[in-house]
């Protein structure tokens, strides 16, 4: 008997996420990122990169920003003031990398979830690791 219910909760559940993923629309959905400078992932970024850039979906408001730190000694030293570029999709960080060093970095996370488009909705937690090349 324990059995059905729990299949009968997961059934449910999954029937209330096809429903509201139904009622998502592009302008109801929250911002994603959709592509980082460097890439996720990159073993062999060069440690003379100035800037970490990450564009979301839609265009987001300029005032505002959580970038999180993930880890001890994985957040890069700052090199200047964070920016959104004219489009107002691509966040700009000035940064001053090491070689053969791994960053990294969340954008939002948790309550810290100031990355957020023009109607208010928080961006989704993306985390960004790299490795500097030697």
């Amino acid at each position: 008997m324990r059995n059905a219910v729990i299949l009968l909760f997961v059934w449910l559940s999954g029937w209330t996420c096809l429903a509201q993923d139904a009622d998502l629309t592009f302008d109801t959905a929250p911002p994603v990122v959709v592509k980082t400078v460097p890439v996720a992932g990159g073993a062999e970024v060069d440690a003379g990169l100035k800037e970490i850039r990450v564009t979301f979906s839609k265009e987001m408001r300029t005032d505002s920003f959580s970038v999180v730190v993930a880890g001890k000694d994985t957040f890069p030293k700052l090199a200047g003031k964070a920016k959104f570029d004219a489009d107002k999709r691509t966040f700009v960080l000035p940064v001053q990398l090491a070689p053969g060093k791994t960053y990294a970095m969340w954008f939002n996370r948790d309550k810290q979830a100031n990355f957020k488009d023009a109607d208010g909705r928080s961006a989704l937690p993306y985390l960004l690791v790299f490795q500097t090349k030697n």
